[in-house]
Order: structure tokens, then C-alpha cells, then sequence
């Protein structure tokens, strides 16, 4: 890794991510007629909230008050029940909150709120104050009274086309961090019940009878692993391996220092980040398995190796990357940073939204906004932790 390939790199990211700033916030993609065609010209509440924190950190103010913009537009479109929109078009005065709901918007939003206030914003808990009650309080109202974790409908976050459901790691890992950015209470027990239902192969056995009992249908017929479930719902499980969750596990500090390793080490030895850093998840759901879904074969799209069913992400790789970073994988953080930069610089700065996960083919919508500001993020988390 040259300081002249980082600093091209960061040259791209920023010069896209002005391409893409709106007064509104910054768009998922760059204007053209595909892009249009399938909204992905819209402010995501997800993808705005995870583009604040790499704007945050580039130092560019304009790329900081247009992080800002984003926000204070997602919260004007606010539900009355808390929930912040899977995505808006102010232009068209288009608001959307997917089929089954968008739980991490709402969450994203949260953290991205807090991040710019602590990274040279102005602080914007206080014009927002009363947005960010009523988002929490909507989160409170999907939290199981006793496990202290969010319960939510399949196909309900990132991956808005696999079949998750129940307790979903990805999301409760969120559900922590805005716990312990809040000042929540039961941030501890978030922590404890998430440890005993999405790695419930330790020796420890739960209090509550009836996680005892969710995780009694684990043990009886999953295989053990170092990573983290996926999900857990009453005699379901996902083994997929979702590196996403697991990530920000790791990075959020809800695996402690040798879990963390633990999982680090399970998705090097995939190895999550060939061809390209890094695959959503370990292994593809296949259309004979059970937890396949009808929608997963929606436009020939989320079939084994393509899109959140293994596809290569990005965006996903400058998590990746923190998180070797952080806990000290130096040598493998700079190749994967390395090797991420190139997936980005594809076809001329490309930014292309995913790869096969076996090819390395470019798929999906180029442009991709949050491509740009994770790979900010990851050039930043060489030089000093961000979580």
C-alpha cells in the first residue's frame, strides 16, 4: 500500500460522493437512467446513515454538512410511530418504508446522529431531540421485554431479500450500539442475551427457560461453528454465516477480546474476502434449501454467489477492514485495503455496487455512494480506531 494509491483513492471516494450530494443528502447512486429506473437516486435512511460516517471522517466540510442534510431530511419524513423511512424523494415527495418494515434505517440513523455530533458537526441532538425520542421509543416497542434483544419480520433489513426473521444478529448488534450511545438501559443484558442465542455453543447455559429452550433446537441440530448465527427464531436458525453481523459484532464490542478473534480468524479462513473484500455471506442459501424463499429469485437476483446471497460487497469490506484494524491484524487490514481499493477503482472508478462471489464479476448499480464513504472509513481506521 503506496501513500499515493491512498490518497487517489480517497481523491475518487470524495470527488463521487460530491457527484451524489443532494440538498437532501447524498443519493444510494449516481444519476443515470438505470440508476432511475430502479430508485436508487433516492436518500436511503440505511445508506445515507452508513455514507455520514466515512463523510464525517474525510474532513471535507461540504461532505459533512451534506451528511447532516440527510439526516435532518430523513427525520422530517419521520412515521408518527418513531419508524425513519427505508428511503425518501423529496423531489416527488415519495416516502417509503419497504414491505415488512426497515428496522435498521432507524437504527443507522441513530448512530449516524451521534457519530457527526462527535466528529466536528454541529450537534444535532437537540434540533432533533424529539425525532430521537420517538425513534427510540419505536425500537423499545420491537425489544423482547426479557431477552433485551429486537424481534423483527424475514426480509426486513440490509438484506431486504433473505429470509432472516425473529432475532436477527445484524440488527441486534445495532440495537447495542445505540444502547450504549443513548444511555439506554439494559445494554448489559442485550449484551449477555446476545452472546447465549447467536453462539450458544459455549458451556454456559441461559437463566430464562425459554431462551433455553430456542437454544436447545440450535444445539440439536446446527453445526458448531466460530461465528455467530445469523438468526434464531423458535426451531430456525440461519448457518450462513452473515459477515455483515459478525462484523459489527466484533467492532461494536459485544464479542470480547477472544470471541473477536474467534470471529475474525473463522471469516479469514473462508476466506470471506476471495475474490474480492468481502462476500455478505459465508455460504449461499441454495434454492433446494429450506430457508429459501420465493422473492430470493426476484430478477434472477439473490441466487448463490449474487447479491446478499454471497455476492462481494464493498461497502462491506471497509467494516472488514476496521475490524482487522482495530484489533490488531496491521499486515492483513493494509492488503485488504489494498485489494478493496482496486474492487472500487474497476472500470475507471466504477464504485459497482457487488461482485459475484465466485467470479469476481461486477454486478448491480455502479456509483454506489456508501462504496465511496466505506472506503474512507477504512483508509481512516488504519490510522486510528473508529468504533
Amino acid at each position: 500500500m503506496t501513500p499515493g494509491k491512498m490518497g487517489e483513492a480517497r481523491r475518487q471516494s470524495v470527488a463521487l460522493l460530491r457527484r451524489n450530494l443532494t440538498s437532501n443528502g447524498i443519493l444510494a447512486a449516481s444519476r443515470t437512467p438505470a440508476a432511475e429506473a430502479r430508485r436508487y437516486t433516492r436518500v436511503f435512511g440505511r445508506d445515507a446513515a452508513i455514507c455520514a460516517l466515512g463523510m464525517a471522517l474525510s474532513g471535507e466540510p461540504d461532505l459533512l454538512d451534506g451528511a447532516r442534510a440527510g439526516l435532518v431530511a430523513l427525520g422530517r419524513h419521520q412515521a408518527d410511530n418513531g419508524q425513519i423511512p427505508k428511503y425518501i424523494d423529496p423531489e416527488n415527495a415519495e416516502t417509503d418504508f419497504w414491505y415488512v418494515g426497515c428496522i435498521d434505517a432507524t437504527l443507522w440513523w441513530l448512530i449516524a446522529v451521534e457519530f457527526l455530533g462527535s466528529h466536528g458537526a454541529p450537534d444535532l441532538s437537540e434540533e432533533l431531540a424529539p425525532r430521537i425520542e420517538r425513534a427510540l421509543a419505536w425500537l423499545h416497542c420491537q425489544e423482547h421485554p426479557q431477552l433485551r434483544l429486537l424481534q423483527q419480520n424475514e426480509a426486513s433489513d440490509w438484506a431486504d431479500i433473505m429470509p432472516r426473521s425473529g432475532f436477527v444478529l445484524y440488527t441486534n448488534a445495532l440495537w447495542y450500539r445505540v444502547k450504549r450511545l443513548y444511555g439506554l438501559p439494559g445494554a448489559e443484558a442485550t449484551r449477555f442475551h446476545f452472546n447465549h442465542l447467536f453462539f450458544p455453543f459455549s458451556r454456559d447455559r441461559p437463566d430464562y427457560r425459554r431462551l433455553r429452550l430456542m437454544t436447545d433446537y440450535v444445539l440439536d441440530g446446527a453445526r458448531r461453528s466460530d461465528l455467530y448465527l445469523s438468526f434464531v427464531n423458535f426451531s430456525f436458525w440461519g448457518e450462513e454465516g452473515d459477515v455483515f453481523g459478525n462484523l459489527l459484532a466484533v467492532l461494536f464490542g459485544l464479542a470480547a477480546e477472544g470471541p473477536a478473534g474467534r470471529v475474525l480468524d473463522a471469516l479469514a479462513a473462508e476466506p470471506v474476502d476471495t475474490p474480492l473484500p468481502v462476500r455478505a455471506i459465508c455460504t449461499p442459501i441454495a434454492p433446494d434449501a429450506p430457508l429459501w424463499r420465493p422473492y430470493m429469485d426476484r430478477h434472477g437476483q439473490n441466487r448463490p454467489w449474487q447479491y446478499h446471497n454471497g455476492g462481494a460487497w464493498p461497502f462491506i469490506g471497509g467494516f472488514w477492514v476496521a475490524a482487522l484494524a482495530a484489533h490488531g491484524h496491521r499486515e492483513a487490514a493494509r492488503d485488504a485495503l489494498d485489494r478493496l481499493i482496486a474492487a472500487n477503482a474497476r472500470a475507471s472508478w466504477a464504485f459497482n455496487e457487488w461482485f459475484h462471489g465466485q467470479t469476481g464479476e461486477p454486478m448491480g448499480m455502479p456509483g454506489q455512494s456508501w462504496n465511496a464513504a466505506m472506503l474512507l472509513l477504512a483508509c481512516h481506521a488504519l490510522q486510528e480506531p473508529v468504533f
